[in-house]
């Protein structure tokens, strides 16, 4: 039997960026700068890191989040799981994180979008309670036309 790895979530650090730039390129299709997700590390955000961890080998960044909360307002701007280990539970592990953080930075309420045709992603949000609450028409460009950008809620109170 393989012994699951093991799994540390942490804040981020500038010094992430680097390995967060890695796995947004190849996770995405339409990938956050590396300034976009610099821009990241200023007041109102927050970001947390996934890394796998073993003895005597630095901590490997495999994902990440990041939410901006103004006032009891948190917005989910970005998630991503490096794609060899998407499939395992890693970005419900994330969003779990996130929504705990949330309730202790005092939010009611987190909020975010997400493209139409990303059913892995909207799949994993309603089954932790977000609903969708409105939606941006032709919002995405895509070469073979414009998709809908759907925005969920999820109350925390």
């Amino acid at each position: 039997m393989i012994k699951p790895e093991p799994y540390i979530i942490r804040p981020l650090m500038e010094a992430d960026l680097d390995a967060m730039a890695k796995i947004e390129t190849s996770a995405h299709s339409h990938p956050w700068s590396l300034a976009n997700l610099a821009d990241c590390f200023g007041r109102l955000y927050h970001g947390i890191g996934l890394f796998v961890t073993q003895e005597s080998m630095p901590e490997t960044l495999v994902g990440f989040a990041l939410v901006q909360q103004i006032v009891d307002e948190a917005s989910l701007l970005d998630i991503c799981i490096s794609p060899e280990r998407q499939g395992l539970g890693l970005g419900r592990q994330l969003m779990a994180q996130l929504i705990q953080d949330a309730i202790s930075r005092e939010a009611v309420v987190i909020m975010l979008e997400v493209r139409e045709s990303n059913f892995g992603a909207i799949q994993l949000y309603q089954s932790l309670g977000f609903i969708e609450v409105s939606r941006r028409k032709n919002y995405y460009q895509t070469p073979i036309g414009n998709e809908d950008a759907i925005l969920m809620d999820l109350a925390l109170v």
